[in-house]
């Protein structure tokens, strides 16, 4: 099963980004076809929050557009969203100790190891920090795509 990572969702998103077109086309792919995807839950709150940020974007996304955005993605019959279950700190604690994590890191490590406790076998990040661990597979779909 292939997760997807914010930075995806954003590029996807924000007709802005130069990796608009090619981010599309990976979420399409996705969306559109019969085998299970995902999305962590945090994934998406930070996509929200990242999108509608005035800071970030100028102009930021509408709230009822980003929602907008969210709802299309949770349509696809094939998406489950990722979230903590009782396996979940045992993941956390094994991906912290693993890669050696503390500080800010631990939001990626979060992330990963909610991938490891759902069976997730590829992440789709443009993120090179998710590289530190080891047990989950990391793929930037973007490049294939250039």
């Amino acid at each position: 099963m292939i997760a997807v990572d914010t930075n995806i969702l954003v590029y996807a998103h924000r007709p802005d980004s130069p990796w608009n077109s090619e981010a599309k086309a990976c979420l399409r792919e996705l969306a559109e076809g019969f085998d299970p995807w995902c999305i962590p839950w945090s994934c998406l709150h930070e996509f929200f929050g990242v999108v509608t940020h005035p800071r970030v974007f100028t102009p930021p996304s509408p709230l009822a557009v980003a929602l907008g955005q969210i709802e299309l993605w949770m349509e696809s019959p094939a998406l489950a969203i990722l979230s903590e279950g009782p396996t979940y700190w045992a993941a956390l604690q094994a991906t912290l100790i693993d890669a050696n994590i503390t500080g800010p890191r631990v939001h990626d490590a979060r992330i990963a190891a909610l991938c490891l406790q759902h069976g997730v076998t590829t992440l789709w990040s443009a993120d090179r920090d998710f590289s530190r661990f080891g047990r989950l597979k990391v793929l930037n779909p973007l490049v294939r795509k250039r």
